[in-house]
């Protein structure tokens, strides 16, 4: 019998994610502006146009590192999914394939070769949003492996796009395990 994942249930929600991306933009907006207390001794020496360009870098980079906190969501989405399908034993299609995946595999199983595949070969209509998909988690190995290439995205990922996506997916499948909000 294959050993069973011991899961943390630490896993962000997206409703979480989105409020603390809310929040902390509007608090670097706060404390960029005018009315913040701090200005005058955080932003001493600048010109308008300096702290106009530090923040727009601040907000760029919340916007990424939450970016990455969406995407690390969707990938335990899948993978608590694919945990819980091996234990449930359900008859559908997806659940079968995920099953022999896991006795292939375990917990070794690649989540966009091989889970992803299962789920596009075995669920109908699902093609286009795990090509999405794929697109965006060539956005998130950039991320997570410290910027330091020119990725080929074919697109730009704004937060927007990632967590519009993330909640496209949740909304698409049944996955087990998980609070769709």
């Amino acid at each position: 019998m294959a050993k069973r994942v011991s899961l943390s249930g630490d896993r962000p929600e997206l409703r979480g994610i989105g409020q603390h991306y809310s929040d902390l933009r509007s608090s670097l907006e706060l404390y960029f502006s005018a009315d913040s207390p701090l200005r005058m001794q955080r932003f001493a020496g600048y010109t308008e146009r300096e702290v106009a360009e530090e923040l727009r870098e601040r907000l760029e980079e919340v916007d990424l590192t939450s970016s990455l906190t969406v995407l690390g969501a969707i990938e335990a989405a899948f993978r608590i999914d694919y945990f819980m399908r091996y234990d449930r034993r359900k008859k559908d299609d997806v659940s079968r394939a995920l099953r022999e995946l896991y006795k292939m595999k375990q917990e070794r199983a690649s989540l966009e070769q091989e889970i992803f595949q299962a789920w596009i070969d075995n669920s109908s209509g699902s093609g286009r949003i795990f090509g999405e998909l794929r697109g965006a988690f060539k956005f998130r190995h950039w991320l997570a492996h410290g910027r330091y290439w020119n990725p080929k995205l074919g697109r730009r990922y704004t937060f927007t796009d990632v967590f519009t996506l993330a909640v496209q997916v949740l909304q698409s499948f049944p996955l087990y395990g998980i609070d769709q909000n």
